[in-house]
């Protein structure tokens, strides 16, 4: 049995990754080593961490010569092979992975999937793993990036404006982890199985337009400003939602980012996704989550009659390396229950999946244990145990309810 994955061409850990730390270079090395475009491809690339993304960047440059012999780096860039030589085959041979010994001029962890994935693309949509707040970003795609960043192959600005809208940021609230007191995006958890809506067309467009304009207004101030970063404009945001009081420092940061305008394209960003939905555009919390738990249920259902949403239909339906499958999400097999139950009269099995969600709470806050999945069903006439699991599972992700060696409670 499946829950809803989203099916993408990329995951975590599917950035560039340096063995060896001569690979990293500052902006006055780069400068030294000539030339950054040899081989057909920019090869001394700007390399971007999430500390950078968010606190300013540090200029520094990763060679990456994926795709190259050692022969052709020696002829095509003699200036760059004696660097590498000197600073990074010596550690690399004594690498205990034969593959980088052997190929030592290489970065190391080239990440095949995500340069195919990324090969016809201007630009790609990168996001800090663990942050105090969730900020997706487009970057350019000449940068690397370093192994802090979620990266996604999607330079369509529809996906960013749903990754950056607040559907998005509460569901990977509630599904993610957190490290100390920052919120860790688990892109398994986060991504994988949050539902895209599938509105109208013009409603896609406005997204994009939206979405475009956000991501134009953050850079242009940074721009201006450079020391202006994204966790201060964002500081500034969230307190003009809570409506306190700025301080000196936050009112410099409101004027440089221009941090109102920043909140008026969010809320407008967050009100074009929410009609996307369907949805009203004064739902709780609470009201999210209900609703992308049950459109997760409706979406497996789809997909286990063969329709597939794809998010880039155009590289996942065509000739790449890519599974058109379905993944799981290893759900748990179902428990029977032992002992014997007492007779209880059957509710009717709401028809809304929606309703069919709020039913299932109930229960499992009145009864007081924990039950397996063809119990809960069994308490509803009509209702068929593999769906009810779907539901529980999906519940059980977004940490409505908790699951116990494949039972369930509130």
């Amino acid at each position: 049995m499946t829950a809803y994955v989203n099916i993408l061409p990329t995951r975590k850990r599917e950035e560039p990754k340096t063995i060896g730390a001569g690979f990293q270079i500052n902006e006055e090395k780069a400068k030294e080593l000539g030339g950054q475009f040899f081989g057909g491809k920019r090869r001394i690339r700007p390399y971007l961490s999430g500390r950078d993304l968010l606190q300013g960047s540090r200029s520094l440059f990763v060679i990456d010569l994926y795709g190259m012999t050692e022969s052709e780096v020696r002829d095509m860039a003699p200036e760059v092979y004696q660097w590498l030589f000197d600073n990074v085959r010596p550690e690399r041979l004594q690498n205990r992975n034969p593959i980088f010994a052997r190929d030592w001029w290489i970065i190391g962890h080239t990440r095949q999937s995500f340069r195919v994935a990324t090969e016809n693309l201007s630009r790609y949509i990168a996001t800090v793993e663990t942050a105090k707040h969730q900020i997706f970003s487009f970057l350019d795609i000449e940068i690397a990036p370093d192994s802090t960043l979620v990266t996604f192959a999607f330079s369509d600005a529809f996906h960013l404006g749903v990754l950056s809208s607040r559907a998005h940021i509460v569901w990977s609230l509630a599904a993610g982890g957190t490290l100390e007191d920052r919120p860790r995006y688990n892109k398994s958890k986060c991504f994988d199985p949050f539902p895209f809506p599938a509105g109208s067309l013009d409603l896609a467009d406005k997204i994009r337009h939206l979405t475009e304009r956000l991501d134009a207004h953050r850079k242009r101030q940074q721009v201006i400003h450079p020391d202006l970063t994204l966790t201060g404009m964002y500081n500034v945001l969230e307190a003009l939602r809570e409506g306190r009081a700025l301080t000196a420092k936050e009112k410099a940061i409101h004027e440089m980012g221009l941090c109102s305008i920043l909140r008026e394209i969010h809320d407008e960003l967050d009100r074009a996704v929410f009609e996307a939905y369907g949805w009203p555009a004064n739902l709780s919390d609470e009201g999210i989550l209900e609703r992308l738990v049950a459109l997760n249920a409706e979406r497996a259902a789809e997909e286990d009659g063969g329709l597939v949403r794809w998010l880039r239909p155009e590289f996942q339906t065509g000739a790449s390396p890519v599974a058109a499958v379905q993944e799981d999400l290893a759900l748990p097999e179902t428990v029977k229950p032992k002992g014997k139950r007492t007779k209880e009269a059957k509710a009717a099995w709401p028809s809304t999946t929606r309703e069919q969600i709020q039913a299932l709470r109930a229960v499992l806050s009145t009864y007081g244990a924990a039950l397996p999945a063809e119990d809960l069903a069994k308490r509803f006439q009509g209702a068929k145990a593999a769906q009810v699991s779907t539901l529980l599972e999906a519940m059980s992700a977004l940490g409505q309810i908790r699951e116990e060696r494949g039972r369930f409670a509130a």
